[in-house]
């Protein structure tokens, strides 16, 4: 992957955008694509929506989704000590947050703080094997007093982790928030790539949704104002090639063995089919998931809009998701974004999306 390009993950998942306050990202989102798309705008959601206009008249309308919302914590309430306690945006696992480095993002700006823990000299053994819960847990500021911290910080301010952007070895990188600012860069990167092609034989719209990770709400309205015949909805996988995850349950995905392709009721046949037959067609390596139920996504959203959409469900396969230190292969997006680039140019009008 391109230099430029890195730079560019880097900053989208080391902008802090909690679900409900993504607008830090979204401007990198509109910057990014202001000499891209021939339309783009911010909804009242706000889904940063652009769109590349076709050479072809009654072109087929295509919809790429990645959400741009992180995990993250709220402000709740800060005492009279100065120590301040939250609640979680989106699914969190209250084991990896004690001893952790945070960031609050009030008014003034960033405040660093720690999510702090009684030492283990002073717990009772069976203490020890007791997660606390996150109502009990709470943050540090440094400030002495409560109308200290008052002064630096607000109820309902986000917070997320410090962590960010990380090599690791080979083509491997760690950071929070690659579900899924990843997929948000996804898209922008493949509205580049066809954009630099020329005139798409679809029009095709690139959103980058809010509050997937609280309920796919910014793809629910997005995708009903688009109103798009084809959705494409781009996100993070469950790698299960490292220890504790479980492949008879979950299914064998590699960390570097291509993007994941959802089969079953969530995906359109036909599309699934395009897919897997492009990727064939340009030597690039997938990997199959089952999905028996809907996705958990926003191809969820995406298919069940008006009348129904023609869905699909890429996944990039990520280790550690939900974590400050999610690991996924940047081999695996640039394998991502030239398949959609390629689906892409074989979409037309004339492709039937009928189950048959």
């Amino acid at each position: 992957m391109e230099e430029r390009s890195i730079a560019f993950l880097q900053a989208l998942v080391e902008t802090p955008s909690p679900s409900g306050f993504e607008q830090p990202v979204q401007r990198l989102i509109r910057h990014e694509l202001a000499e891209v798309a021939d339309e783009l705008h911010t909804d009242v959601m706000g889904n940063v929506i652009a769109c590349l206009k076709s050479g072809a008249a009654d072109a087929l309308r295509v919809m790429l989704a990645g959400h741009c919302d992180e995990i993250g914590f709220m402000v709740r309430y800060i005492d009279d000590a100065g120590f301040i306690y939250f609640a979680p945006i989106g699914g969190i696992d209250a084991h990896l947050v004690p001893g952790q480095r945070i960031q609050i993002h009030a008014a003034g700006g960033i405040v660093p703080g720690v999510v702090g823990k009684k030492p283990i000299h002073l717990m009772e053994p069976k203490d020890r094997e007791t997660v606390v819960k996150l109502t009990s847990q709470f943050i540090d500021i440094g400030c002495a007093d409560g109308a200290a911290a008052r002064e630096l910080v607000a109820v309902g301010d986000p917070i997320t982790f410090a962590a960010g952007f990380q090599r690791l070895q080979g083509e491997l990188v760690s950071s929070r928030g690659f579900d899924d600012k990843m997929g948000a860069f996804i898209v922008a990167e493949v509205l580049k790539e066809v954009r630099r092609r020329g005139a798409p034989p679809v029009e095709l719209y690139g959103v980058s949704t809010v509050q997937e990770e609280v309920g796919l709400r910014g793809a629910t309205t997005s995708t009903y104002g688009v109103n798009p015949d084809v959705g494409i909805a781009i996100d993070v996988g469950f790698a299960s090639d490292c220890p504790g995850v479980e492949k008879k349950e979950l299914g064998e995905f590699k960390v570097g063995g291509g993007p994941i392709v959802s089969r079953g009721a969530n995906i359109n046949p036909a599309l699934f089919d395009l897919l897997v037959a492009t990727a064939r067609d340009e030597n690039i390596a997938i990997q199959i998931m089952g999905s028996p139920r809907g996705t958990g996504t926003d191809a969820n959203a995406m298919q069940l809009s008006r009348a129904g959409v023609a869905t699909a469900l890429l996944q990039v396969p990520l280790r550690y998701m939900h974590s400050p230190v999610e690991v996924l292969s940047l081999a695996d997006i640039e394998a991502t974004i030239r398949l959609l680039v390629a689906v892409v140019q074989r979409l037309s009008r004339d492709f039937s999306f009928i189950p048959n």
